[in-house]
């Protein structure tokens, strides 16, 4: 596919799809849709901005949307879907219409110029995806998903008090330095996304539908959420209330679905957004990639962050009150950088102090040190910028006030947003920790150089009568090392290796706060891998159900922390072994059980 020119005759414009209004005519049990594939321009950004021509599909006789069309009906519903091929050049591979659960997957070609009829039951309720495959080659170099939407199948009585939400994307390499690409929400890249408004004490209920070919870590700032339930193309599973687990950020793999509830109980603005930087910052997550120095960061979300982002409004109940805090205890945290230590240009990193001083000696690792908190216990952190550009501060997890959330020009209200913290000065942090678990900080300006840089750390909240102790309490924190990445644990590329005890139970903390990209663990022994229990994931603890004993092996994405409980069951000596998925970078700790 070939960029519009200007003596090119303008196909039709694409319209965003708030997927708020249900495709087709429903006569008594039956729902008839008529759909066409075309070429048509789509504006993700502003309505004069940098546009993309792509495939799209719309309703016979309607612009094409992005996403597709919502198919929305109750289970017991018959679907007569009618899809024509106005694609000149282009076979057309349809998917996902068939009755759920699927037992293979489905695949009808439509040739161009052609149309076909496909008639199935809706079948079980659930949040599916499909769509209309373009003949194009999947590479790290092109991205065609614009046709993708959801399918929702609702019980006989259920309640459709919800939102659904479509995630597509479009990319192109120009030439080997500019990639061009749309990531959206609903059509949308933000900050061009809706902006959710809520009202302290309501539930809000979303479905969630990844139509492209890219994991999406997806992040909810401020409070946890209720995951309802997952799904693939084929099938969907729908959690029952004991099943259901709480988590702050949720993997969703290619073509997949959630469903998820919370209840926002403090006010204020809140970002739900993908984890991967790079889909969620100007330099790539663009149709007009663009770069600001770092010097000149500016306190506008909207010109620090783009992409796969959703903004929240959480307006005061009637007769609502903050919560107070007394008597908070202080710390300082200093943003710091030092001599290059790795690929990284720069080496960038925390220092944690409790009394007055100022650090003065250098930097000697990338990275934050590990901020040990008291669960009800208010703390009040002040970040001082001894960089020389501007920076700020996300509390990853924590349930905290929204000004303090450290989203510049967002977190907070209208009228009074988190500022971005300059050089040489400094910003007060207020942090409530009404749980105890594992969480994150990490930069949020200028994600990819500061991120990448070393500006990130993991946060430990102990019970009050639960004081932190190392020799039971093991962090691993994995993060990256510059453009081409290489990973770090805890700021190293070496670990030296630990002495535990045996006959005791220990704790394993894993963090991945990279920039993007997986993280795969295992645990073994005599190359043998052990086992170990899961107890917590984000900072929540598990369903009893699920703190299972199970083999020493873990995926994560990008976003997310995991505790295991782990009991040496000998001594010897063994391994923890931490890798990128996608890359054969490797870190390994030696563990002596004694």
């Amino acid at each position: 596919m070939a960029f519009a020119t200007a003596c090119s005759a303008a196909p039709p414009e694409v319209v965003a799809n708030d997927n708020r209004v249900a495709a087709g005519a429903l006569n008594g049990d039956t729902l008839t849709v008529r759909l066409v594939v075309q070429r048509a321009r789509w504006h993700p950004e502003a309505p004069d901005g940098p546009f993309a021509d792509v495939e799209a599909l719309g309703e016979e006789g309607k612009p094409p949307s992005i996403p597709a069309p919502l198919l929305r009906v109750r289970t017991g519903t018959v679907i007569a879907a009618t899809v024509r091929n106005a694609l000149p050049d282009s076979a057309v591979w349809l998917r996902g219409f068939a009755t759920r659960p699927m037992a293979t997957p489905d695949s009808l070609v439509v040739p161009p110029g052609e149309s076909r009829t496909i008639t199935f039951a809706a079948g079980a309720p659930g949040t599916y995806v499909y769509g209309a495959e373009v003949g194009h080659v999947d590479s790290d170099n092109i991205e065609r998903e614009t046709t993708g939407g959801a399918f929702v199948v609702d019980s006989a009585n259920g309640d459709t008090n919800d939102r659904v939400f479509v995630m597509n994307i479009w990319g192109d390499e120009v030439d080997s330095a500019t990639y061009r690409n749309a990531v959206a929400i609903n059509g949308r890249s933000f900050p061009y996304t809706e902006t959710i408004e809520a009202t302290t004490g309501d539930t809000v209920r979303w479905r969630w539908v990844n139509a492209t070919i890219r994991p999406h870590p997806m992040h909810l700032h401020g409070f946890y959420f209720n995951v309802l339930s997952r799904g693939r193309m084929r099938v969907d599973t729908v959690y029952t209330a004991k099943q259901q687990r709480t988590a702050v950020t949720e993997f969703m793999d290619a073509f997949t679905t959630m469903a998820l509830s919370f209840v926002p109980d403090r006010d204020g603005r809140w970002l739900f957004h993908c984890h991967i930087a790079f889909h969620a910052v100007h330099e790539t997550a663009r149709l007009d990639p663009q770069h600001v120095e770092h010097g000149m960061m500016s306190a506008d979300p909207g010109e620090h962050m783009a992409g796969l982002v959703l903004g929240i409004n959480v307006k005061p109940a009637t007769g609502w009150t903050a919560e107070r805090r007394e008597s908070p205890r202080t710390l300082r945290l200093f943003v710091r950088e030092g001599a290059k230590l790795g690929r990284a240009p720069r080496a960038l990193g925390y220092s944690l102090e409790h009394g007055a001083e100022t650090p003065t000696g250098p930097l000697t690792r990338v990275g934050g040190p590990t901020i040990v908190l008291t669960r009800g216990q208010p703390t009040d952190i002040t970040v001082i910028n001894q960089l020389k550009e501007a920076t700020a501060v996300h509390w990853h997890g924590l349930e905290l006030e929204s000004y303090s959330d450290g989203v510049v020009g967002w977190s907070g209200a209208v009228g009074r947003t988190a500022p971005v913290i300059a050089p040489s000065d400094s910003f007060v942090a207020h942090l409530t920790m009404p749980r105890a678990g594992t969480f994150i900080y990490h930069a949020h300006l200028n994600d990819l150089a500061q991120l990448t840089g070393g500006l990130y750390g993991a946060i430990i909240v102990q019970e009050p009568r639960d004081p932190f102790d190392s020799s039971f309490d093991h962090v691993f924190v994995a993060g990256w090392d510059g453009d081409p990445r290489r990973l770090l644990i805890n700021g190293d590329s070496v670990l030296p290796p630990m002495t535990w005890r045996g006959g005791s139970r220990h704790r394993i903390r894993l963090v991945n706060i990279g920039a993007a990209g997986e993280i795969r663990t295992v645990l073994q022994l005599d190359s043998t891998t052990v086992g170990w229990t899961p107890v917590a994931k984000d900072g929540a603890d598990l369903p009893v159900h699920q703190r299972v004993a199970r083999p020493a092996e873990l995926a994560m994405d990008v976003g997310q922390t995991a505790d295991f409980e782990f009991n040496p069951p000998r001594r010897g000596e063994y391994v923890l072994s931490i890798r990128l998925a996608d890359t054969k970078d490797r870190i390994t700790q030696r563990i002596v059980v004694r």
